[in-house]
């Protein structure tokens, strides 16, 4: 049963997970926190994070995506549904 918090994400949000070390937690969020506000970052657990966006700014958050998956290399691990709206959003506080 989606919260109500999943239900607010998917009605005006695309979201994207991905899974990277713990130590680059801060990383990723300084990289959406000079993006200009293209994101909302919230952490799951450990590396497991969310970032939620809305639909006019899907193109700027899978460009960013991307761009950290090359810098993150292996160790950063995206959704395979990167690029389609996440059906799966989260309660966890944001960072």
């Amino acid at each position: 049963m989606p919260t109500r918090v999943q239900e607010r994400l998917e009605r005006g949000l695309v979201v994207r997970r991905l899974s990277v070390r713990r130590r680059d937690v801060v990383f990723v969020k300084g990289i959406l926190e000079a993006s200009e506000g293209v994101a909302s970052l919230f952490a799951e657990r450990g590396g497991e994070l969310v970032l939620a966006a809305p639909h006019e700014r899907a193109a700027a958050l899978d460009e960013i995506v991307r761009d950290l998956r090359l810098e993150l290399g292996p160790e950063c691990v995206v959704d395979d549904r990167v690029g389609e709206p996440d059906r799966v959003a989260s309660e966890a506080p944001i960072l």
